[in-house]
């Protein structure tokens, strides 16, 4: 299958320690929740125990981690570190941006039907509130049909990668299309981000959000929001805390001067434990390099889809290609009930999903080729 087992097993077996999940479990569930990592574990181990035996003797410590969260964002997708705000998850930071743009009667924003809830229910949302329009389109469409619809749209939302198909968007193209027509480009990165290179400078991104729980390896409850840096002052922070304005150091101030980096956009105290985390399993991938993971991923991916079809199952999206491909396989065999395929997948220890009538595999990285054969083998 060309796999190129040498460089690819090194990758995996350099960092097999990190994931213990790994000698119980053959996990291809990533697109769901994802086992921590070991340094994630331990990041978050080691701040409770502090917490437990020094209180905030250590305080000074823990907020040092939020510019280093922000720091290892900011590297995965080319931004700075004053662009990117902790969020508790992908569905609040798009939210954060879509209440806090400015709306009139009539707002064209582009949108996607078989996008995840959290990049649906939004724009439902502004047409009920604010007279906003939508105009859906399938993320299948052609790029001229989504230059057509980005005519007139004052915003488009995707996700990187669908959750289901797992299709990879041409994030570049379709920035590209909002360039030209002065659209604000928004992506949901919950499904790409820390599997594929994300630049939001090249690809034109004004803002993006993501969770950490999947690709990015970390935990619940903690996730990533970024917003280009000439547009903070057009979106407005839709809940405001202590933390919003740019005094907030000084408990006595009553200065409503907002911060002057996407900080502005955290309510109050934060999630350190999830910052330790999360930062830890982001610099876990940095150093395990992007264009790394994204070779494994992809190649993971191709040995899932070859192999079910060989066994008579249908791969949702069809034939994948470098371009298109990523970490999610969606397949369904005729007759049989995919929630039993899933049933019997779990029994023997391999993590996936079921989800709207197909089995969803998606491996990371640090799976390995063996893994995914003997999954393959347990197909009905």
């Amino acid at each position: 299958m060309g796999y190129n087992d040498v460089g690819s097993l090194d990758l995996s077996l350099r960092y097999r320690n990190e994931f213990p999940s790994a000698n119980r479990l053959v996990y291809l569930n990533h697109a769901a929740v994802a086992p921590l990592c070991r340094r994630a574990a331990d990041a978050m181990t080691w701040l409770t125990q502090d917490a437990l035996e020094n209180g905030s003797l250590h305080y000074d410590r823990w907020m040092k981690c939020y510019d280093q969260f922000r720091t290892a964002a900011a590297r995965l997708c080319n931004a700075e570190p004053g662009e990117i705000a902790m969020v508790k998850n992908t569905s609040e930071g798009i939210a954060t941006i879509a209440l806090g743009l400015k709306w009139q009667p009539g707002d064209k924003i582009v949108a996607f039907r078989e996008e995840f809830p959290a990049n649906f229910y939004i724009w439902k949302k502004l047409e009920e509130w604010h007279g906003a329009r939508v105009e859906w389109l399938s993320y299948l469409d052609p790029l001229e049909q989504v230059e057509q619809a980005a005519r007139g749209a004052k915003l488009l939302a995707i996700s990187f990668v669908q959750y289901l198909s797992g299709y990879r968007a041409d994030l570049e193209a379709i920035g590209d299309i909002c360039r030209r027509h002065g659209v604000f480009f928004l992506v949901d990165a919950i499904q790409g981000l820390g599997a594929f290179p994300l630049d939001v400078r090249k690809m034109n991104i004004q803002a993006l959000a993501a969770d950490g729980h999947k690709w990015l390896l970390g935990p619940e409850g903690h996730g990533v929001l970024y917003v280009q840096q000439d547009w903070q002052d057009r979106i407005e922070p839709v809940e405001f805390g202590w933390t919003t304005v740019k005094g907030y150091v000084d408990y006595a101030s009553r200065d409503m001067a907002l911060r002057t980096d996407a900080g502005r956009y955290e309510c109050g105290t934060l999630n350190t434990v999830g910052a330790f985390g999360l930062t830890a399993s982001m610099e876990l991938l940095l150093e395990a390099g992007i264009e790394n993971v994204a070779a494994d991923v992809q190649r993971l991916g191709d040995q899932i889809a070859r192999g079910a079809q060989q066994r008579g199952y249908e791969v949702m999206g069809g034939e994948r290609t470098p371009a298109t491909g990523s970490g999610i396989v969606s397949i369904r065999k005729p007759g049989v009930d995919s929630r039993m395929v899933h049933a019997r997948l779990r029994e023997a220890g391999v993590m996936c999903a079921p989800r709207q009538g197909w089995v969803r595999l998606s491996p990371h990285f640090y799976v390995t080729p063996d893994q995914i054969s003997r999954a393959l083998e347990l197909l009905p």
